[in-house]
């Protein structure tokens, strides 16, 4: 795989790092032999033309989508528990991706595809309504208000994943930065597309059942910061249109 980042009509500049420090001998076999094997290419694909479910076997039959997966704890746990799945997910940070390849290598998982760069050259090769969860969990929050353009909610991001959702698809966001749970809520409350699932206010404190801990959430709650689980549904394409 190229670490020389790809580029794309409409994609804006890419912040944030692609590599951390040297990969353990194991993990570089890994992403040698494995990786290839479950890389996903779009640098040919005519934009809304990508057939996700092309790139697995007739198991699965629904297609799921992780921005960021980190080291692929959350993503290996979802794919183990829902083998009817597809999953792609997109980091661009290579240790990361390393880390997500000895989960799979170590479990067996076979229905997980990575792509490891943008996560928006995926949102723009892909048809719409063609996917039917989206997580992203623990981004980059960008705190400071000169960068508030870097975060990846706003309004370009949230129209592309509103446009690939199904009909009642989940938007599921994970933060404990308070500066991005404001501006999650704000976002999301501007949107028609989109209904908040929460009720009380237990909806978006506890964390869901099927929604499993990564390390870097252990690590944020004994550092005194706990997480928001943020739960949104895509909205009917007929509400859309009347409110157009």
């Amino acid at each position: 795989m190229s670490e020389k980042p790809q580029t794309y009509p409409g994609v804006d500049r890419f912040y944030g790092r692609r590599k951390g420090h040297t990969l353990s001998q194991r993990q570089q076999g890994l992403m040698d032999d494995l990786l290839p094997k479950l890389s996903v290419d779009v640098s040919d694909i005519v934009p809304s033309n990508l057939d996700a479910l092309a790139l697995f076997s007739e198991a699965q039959t629904k297609v799921w989508l992780e921005i960021g997966f980190g080291k692929g704890e959350h993503m290996a746990w979802q794919a183990a528990h829902n083998p009817d799945v597809a999953f792609i997910g997109c980091e661009p940070y290579l240790n990361g991706i390393a880390g997500l390849l000895t989960h799979i290598d170590e479990s067996d998982i076979d229905n997980i595809r990575i792509y490891g760069d943008d996560a928006r050259h995926i949102l723009t090769a892909l048809p719409e309504a063609s996917v039917d969860r989206l997580f992203l969990l623990h981004p980059d929050p960008w705190p400071k208000t000169r960068h508030a353009k870097r975060r990846f909610i706003g309004p370009k991001n949230l129209d592309e994943i509103a446009r690939v959702l199904v009909d009642g698809g989940e938007f599921r966001v994970g933060t404990d930065h308070p500066v991005y749970r404001e501006w999650t809520a704000l976002q999301m409350a501007q949107r028609e597309d989109f209904t908040w699932t929460a009720e009380i206010p237990s909806d978006w404190a506890k964390r869901p059942d099927d929604w499993p801990e990564t390390r870097y959430e252990i690590k944020s709650l004994k550092e005194g910061r706990p997480a928001t689980y943020f739960r949104f549904v895509r909205s009917s394409r007929s509400i859309d249109c009347r409110a157009g």
